[in-house]
């Protein structure tokens, strides 16, 4: 009954189609309802739809589950989430570490210079490499350059992947879908495009984006107080903890000598006490020279203890880092049957509470890694800084205990009632000797892909694999770099794509926008189908944007007697115009979940530069070709 209902209207299940894909765009912008009941509502409405009355069109074939479902496994998908893998296990093991410090010393020329180049260097590479695995390079440099300069990442991330879209507009294999209009072109009769033919224009719509991404996008965008940042910046405040520093003959403090009262060798660290052998050298230091076998009191703040522990240096007595390192590989922790939990460095904070047994002892008489299997890495007492060893610090009621230890340790802390954990501070520590096999993965993963030796969805898939089988992440820590809302927004993005293709919706669209405006002159119609387009592909795959309108390019200029040139490029550059949604590249799904980014912060931050290359491309078109 309904199927017969159905089709007594025409093209119905094109306008239904339209019907969902703005129901869609309310729901994603609005945020009223969470994003995950709002794509699976969206799908399910599609499936319900074209089942109760089907729909087959004589070509493309039937609209059924299988077509609306597909999106939930096409090889985007998984290209997407294994290069999150790929990325995680690079930031995890400290690969970007280096580069990251290197571009961050531009700070000391202005933040405005440091995001520039960060932001230009990636543009540039992108114009000749897959912008995607150039955004999973970039994100961690640019995280670690954004917490080294006290700015959110938020301000960076989205800059990152529209610069990197931008550049993709520059060569003919800068984008994907670059590649697929001109092999349709071609086929159009159009002579072949070379690999910088489109490059003047594409420089110039470029540079105005680039102008507007690196000093006016960070402005507009407003990052947001997650529970994820907040524990951030808690754990990288400028709190500072005692910590001891135990000297050996390859330590690179070796030789370090006081100037001043101060060694000025130790970046970001107050000396409190230098213990050598039973002498206690005590501040304002005065020609001081550290030595092998010194126990070094030192003052520095959770980040600054983090990176030394990530660089493999000895912060800890022997004796204790002995018994960590036990406990960590087949010790007393041997048991846990998750060995990801036991091979785990974790560092975590707890408070020694109120009427606690450790009130009154000292570190070393309080036993706490025989104990608990975690050892005091730092301790801050709120009241004053001490000036004394480690082990013969008295604790007191509120002292803040900074500890390491495997995960299984560090969750046992949970029932131990002479220290309150703060669950919240428990972070993972890299794991920097894994440095070299991350390079690698990363390095081997990004050739095959470019090379085209094998399909890119094949090479993340096994440069992810890779990182977790080779142990620069466990299987915990690879599935927490995975985003749900990346997987359901691809999959519904799909599954609205499909129909609209299939149904005829993206054609009829086309087609009567260019009848529209097609008795207005050349540079009117360019410019239409220029912001159609735009339009489209941010809420299609530029792939099927691509291939339903190249042909519709070439046969317009035909019709209106302009270069052919002018059509096929002006389509080459609106869809790369993905900047409203995150749906519209997989570059912007990418860093949705880092940046904490919402629907409707891709439109608001999108749109001026949607126009703005719309603009100067409808403005230098006619100029640039003659018309």
């Amino acid at each position: 009954m309904i199927e017969s209902f159905i089709s007594t209207i025409p093209n119905f299940h094109m306008y239904f189609t339209f019907a969902i894909i703005l129901f869609a765009i309310v729901l994603f912008v609005s945020e009223k309802i969470s994003l995950e009941i709002s794509s699976l509502v969206i799908v399910l409405t599609l499936l319900l739809i074209f089942s109760l009355a089907p729909f087959h069109h004589p070509i493309h074939g039937k609209v059924d589950e299988t077509i609306i479902l597909s999106g939930f496994a096409n090889p985007v998908l998984f290209t997407i989430i294994s290069l999150l893998i790929i990325g995680q296990g690079l930031f995890h093991t400290g690969a970007v570490e280096r580069p990251a410090q290197m571009i961050a010393k531009l700070s000391q020329f202005g933040i405005v210079i440091a995001f520039t180049v960060t932001l230009l260097t990636a543009g540039v590479i992108s114009a000749f490499l897959n912008n995607t695995p150039v955004v999973v390079i970039f994100i961690p440099i640019v995280a670690a350059i954004a917490a080294r300069l006290d700015k959110s990442p938020a301000h960076l991330l989205m800059p990152l992947s529209f610069i990197t879209i931008l550049g993709g507009m520059v060569t003919l294999i800068g984008s994907s879908s670059n590649l697929i209009v001109a092999n349709l072109a071609e086929a159009t009769g159009m002579p072949p495009i070379g690999f910088f033919d489109f490059s003047i224009p594409g420089l110039m719509l470029a540079g105005l984006g680039s102008l507007y991404v690196m000093f006016i996008l960070p402005y507009i965008i407003t990052p947001r107080q997650t529970m994820s940042s907040i524990q951030n910046i808690s754990k990288q405040s400028g709190r500072q903890f005692l910590a001891q520093v135990t000297i050996d003959p390859q330590h690179p403090w070796v030789g370090a000598t006081a100037n001043a009262g101060m060694f000025p060798d130790l970046e970001k660290i107050t000396v409190r006490l230098v213990q050598r052998g039973d002498q206690l050298i005590l501040p304002p230091f005065e020609d001081v020279v550290i030595e092998s076998g010194d126990h070094v009191i030192i003052a520095a703040t959770r980040q600054v203890l983090a990176d030394y522990i990530k660089k493999q240096k000895a912060t800890l007595p022997q004796r204790q880092l002995d018994s960590l390192r036990k406990r960590l590989s087949n010790g007393e922790d041997a048991n846990v049957q998750d060995t990801d939990s036991r091979a785990q460095l974790t560092m975590v904070e707890a408070v020694v509470s109120p009427g606690s047994r450790l009130i009154g002892r000292t570190i070393e008489q309080a036993a706490i890694l025989a104990d608990t299997g975690c050892a005091i890495y730092g301790l801050q007492r709120q009241s004053r800084m001490l000036r004394r060893p480690m082990h013969d610090i008295t604790l007191e009621a509120g002292d803040v205990l900074l500890l390491l230890g495997s995960r299984h340790a560090i969750r046992s802390l949970r029932a131990n009632r002479a220290m309150i954990m703060l669950e919240w501070s428990a972070s993972d520590i890299p794991t920097t000797h894994h440095e070299k096999h991350a390079i690698f993965i990363f390095a081997s993963t990004i050739f095959l892909a470019v090379s085209g030796f094998v399909p890119i969805v094949l090479a993340a898939l096994a440069g992810a694999v890779g990182m977790i089988v080779m142990g620069c992440l466990n299987v915990r820590q690879a599935s927490r770099a995975i985003d749900r809302r990346i997987y359901l927004l691809v999959g519904t993005a799909f599954a609205l794509a499909e129909p609209l293709r299939i149904t005829g919706g993206a054609t009829f669209i086309a087609d009567n926008v260019v009848s529209l405006f097609h008795g207005l002159g050349p540079a009117v119609i360019l410019s239409a189908f220029f912001l159609i387009t735009a339009i489209l592909t941010n809420f299609l795959s530029n792939h099927a944007t691509a291939a339903l309108l190249a042909p519709i390019a070439v046969k317009t200029a035909q019709q209106v007697g302009v270069p052919t040139e002018a059509f096929v490029y002006g389509l080459i550059f609106a869809l790369n115009c993905s900047f409203a949604t995150p749906i519209a590249y997989q570059t912007n799904l990418i860093v949705m979940g880092p940046g904490h980014y919402q629907f409707r912060d891709y439109f608001y931050a999108g749109l001026p530069l949607i126009i703005i290359i719309w603009l100067a491309y409808s403005i230098f078109a006619p100029i640039y070709f003659g018309f």
